[in-house]
């Protein structure tokens, strides 16, 4: 009984055997042989060309890749996003080109700013080059004040400021005007003013003070002060006409010799001093 229960255990027991060599799977790689044989599978010339493409770029993926494309995604989807890409390839060249060739904005030159301000210095051709002398009329303008000392018979005297321009009736009215019966027939009331000038209302011109000059341009002179021979100066003897530094000399010694002229035909005795020349001091001339 022990003998039939050891047989058939025996019988039970499988006989032990080397496992068999499992199968190659399909697909797996077995060397370049089968990875060349594999790409070659879309090369052949019934295949569309789009199918060719597609399982080209199929073949260069990963295994793990390859097993999952070959569940999900077919080979459309391969073609569309090689397309896909290829125009974002090309979109991306095209940005690229026309941002480099956009011309970039010059901005505008700066006004060059000249070096010497106000009128040009430089010599120009034509007529306007030449120089024009200053006019006649600028030169003997008037100027902006005057300032006059009325003395004698007037209401108010003193220096007065007038405006350049004004006149002798003017320097009156400053100085309150003229006391009550004054002889005004000796002033030019319509007489420019000179500058530093003294006005005499009333009174007779002190001999020997010389008056300022009228302005030049003006068309009228004041009452012409006569030189008195006994008190001029050599500077006031040599405004006169014909006579000179040399001359005036000589009428300063023939005073100190004779102690003063008694008549103003005694220039005659001035060495220098002719008859022509006494005629045009007569007028200018006291005693």
């Amino acid at each position: 009984m022990h003998a039939n229960l050891g047989g058939q255990g025996s019988a039970r027991k499988p006989p032990l055997s080397a496992s068999p060599e499992s199968p190659e799977r399909p697909g797996e790689d077995v060397g370049d042989g089968a990875t060349s044989a594999e790409s070659a599978r879309h090369l052949g010339a019934s295949l569309p060309r789009r199918r060719r493409l597609s399982g080209a770029v199929e073949d260069r993926l990963p295994a793990r890749v390859q097993d999952l494309t070959g569940r999900v995604v077919s080979g459309h989807h391969v073609a569309a996003l090689a397309v896909v890409l290829a125009c974002a390839v090309a979109l991306s060249a095209w940005w690229l080109v026309a941002g480099r060739a956009r011309p970039e904005p010059v901005a505008a030159p700066a006004p060059a700013v000249p070096l010497v301000s106000g009128p040009s210095v430089l010599p120009e051709h034509g007529p306007s080059a030449v120089p024009t002398a200053p006019s006649a009329d600028a030169s003997a303008s008037s100027p902006s004040t005057v300032i006059v000392d009325v003395a004698g018979k007037v209401r108010d005297p003193g220096i007065v400021t007038l405006p350049g321009g004004s006149r002798v009736v003017d320097a009156l009215k400053a100085a309150g005007g003229a006391r009550e019966s004054v002889d005004l027939t000796a002033l030019n009331l319509a007489r420019e003013l000179v500058d530093g000038e003294q006005l005499l209302v009333g009174l007779a011109p002190i001999p020997g003070l010389p008056q300022p000059a009228p302005p030049s341009g003006s068309g009228t002179t004041g009452p012409v002060v006569l030189v008195n021979l006994n008190i001029a100066t050599l500077t006031e003897l040599d405004t006169l006409p014909g006579v000179g530094p040399v001359t005036g000399q000589a009428i300063l010694d023939w005073r100190a010799e004779h102690g003063s002229f008694t008549s103003v035909d005694e220039l005659l005795e001035v060495d220098g001093i002719g008859e022509a020349t006494l005629a045009d001091l007569r007028d200018l001339v006291t005693v």
